[in-house]
Order: structure tokens, then C-alpha cells, then sequence
């Protein structure tokens, strides 16, 4: 019995490693293409839309049949994959405003896992002092962002930061490679946000990437890691 149930690990490990693979791929790709046309779209950016799905295959196919993946991460990752998608075709207001509430349904999604599923309220418990640290700098952010702002974005980005901050807290209740994952998540978006003021630097969308990438990575694989196979 020892022997088969290690066969049945080994096996599920072997089928989700192929997500894992093709998310590595996609993502050296995505990289390449963003350092050669920064801001660029397009056929340069093809693999772009699909880097979640490949780690989305890794959740379900090393999860096995007989066990069922994390919905909570798997919707997480679906809204991630529509906000790749609407950001990738244009820069302009609506695009931004499309997939920042796509993304929206990324953190809630995250926040909600992390809550019933990772244990992050009693760690969050344990050292409230993180989920203030959290939000303290959320409203930081926000204060020193927002003037720079056009005036009908800063209602969508206070909103969507905070969705953010709040995944982010929950995280860090959890510990481990998730905390690690959303902190890399978060400052991508940071990013992203100082981007939409326009404060721009060389090579600030390749970081853009990485972190989102990093972050995505450790959250799914850190997730995966603390539920029972």
C-alpha cells in the first residue's frame, strides 16, 4: 500500500510538472517580448494571455481526479487570465479600467481562499500588527498617488488597492511562500499604479512582469504545498 499511494504522489507530480514547464516557457517568452517593446502588444506579447492557465493546469492536474483543486485559486487565476487579456490588446482608459476589475475579482477570489482555506485569520490573530502595517501602507500610497491621478481613476484604483492590501494582510496571515508571492504581486501593481500617474523609468514594465510572475508562482505553488493531497 506504501509503495502504490508513493506511485500515485509520484504520478500526480510528474502530470502537474508539465503546468509548470509550460508556465516557465510562457513566461521567459512574456519577458523577452516586454523587454524587446516595452509598452509593446500584439504577437510579441502572445504568450501573455496564456501564463495562468498554465499554472491553473498545474493545480488541477497535480491535484489528481479523485481530488478537487482549490476552487478559490482557480477563479483567482481565470480573473488574472481576463485581466492579462484586456490589458494585452491596449493602453487606453478602458482597457486599464477592464482588467484592473478583473484582477478586482483575482484579489477577492485570493482573499476569500486564504481566509477559509489557508488559516489566515489566525495568523493574522497571532501578529495583527502585519494587517496594519498592510493597510497603513495602502493609505500611504493612496495619499501620495491619488493627486497625480486623473480625477475619475482615483475612486477605481483607491478600490482596487485596497482589494489588494487585504489579499496582500490575508497573506501574510498565511506565511510562508504566499505571503512571499502576494508581497511580489503587490509591488508589481505598485508599479502599475506609479505607471498610471506617470512616473515612468526604464525597464519598469519588465519589473512589472517579473514581480506579477514571481508573485503568481509562489502564491498557486505556496497554496497547493498547505492543502492535503
Amino acid at each position: 500500500m506504501a509503495i502504490k499511494g508513493w506511485a500515485e504522489r509520484a504520478g500526480r507530480a510528474d502530470r502537474g510538472r508539465g503546468g509548470l514547464v509550460a508556465f516557465g516557457a510562457l513566461a521567459v517568452a512574456d519577458l523577452w517580448g516586454t523587454a524587446k517593446a516595452p509598452g509593446g502588444r500584439g504577437r510579441r506579447r502572445a504568450a501573455k494571455p496564456l501564463l495562468m492557465p498554465a499554472l491553473a493546469a498545474h493545480a488541477v492536474r497535480g491535484r489528481g481526479a479523485a481530488q478537487a483543486p482549490p476552487k478559490a485559486l482557480l477563479a483567482g487565476l481565470a480573473c488574472a487570465t481576463a485581466g492579462d487579456t484586456a490589458l494585452l490588446w491596449d493602453r487606453n482608459e478602458k482597457a486599464f479600467l477592464t482588467g484592473m476589475a478583473a484582477f478586482l475579482g483575482t484579489q477577492v477570489s485570493y482573499t476569500g481562499g486564504m481566509v477559509t482555506q489557508l488559516g489566515a485569520v489566525p495568523g493574522l490573530r497571532a501578529k495583527p500588527k502585519r494587517a496594519v502595517a498592510v493597510l497603513a501602507g495602502w493609505a500611504a500610497v493612496n495619499a501620495v498617488l491619488a493627486p497625480t491621478l486623473e480625477p475619475r481613476l482615483r475612486l477605481p484604483v483607491a478600490g482596487y488597492s485596497l482589494a489588494l492590501a487585504a489579499m496582500g494582510a490575508a497573506a501574510l496571515g498565511v506565511g510562508g511562500k504566499v505571503a512571499v508571492g502576494a508581497a511580489s504581486f503587490l509591488l508589481s501593481d505598485l508599479l502599475i499604479g506609479l505607471q498610471a500617474a506617470g512616473h515612468e523609468f526604464p525597464s519598469q514594465e519588465v519589473l512589472v512582469m517579473a514581480g506579477y510572475l514571481a508573485g503568481q508562482y509562489l502564491i498557486t505553488t505556496g497554496w497547493l504545498e498547505r492543502i492535503p493531497s
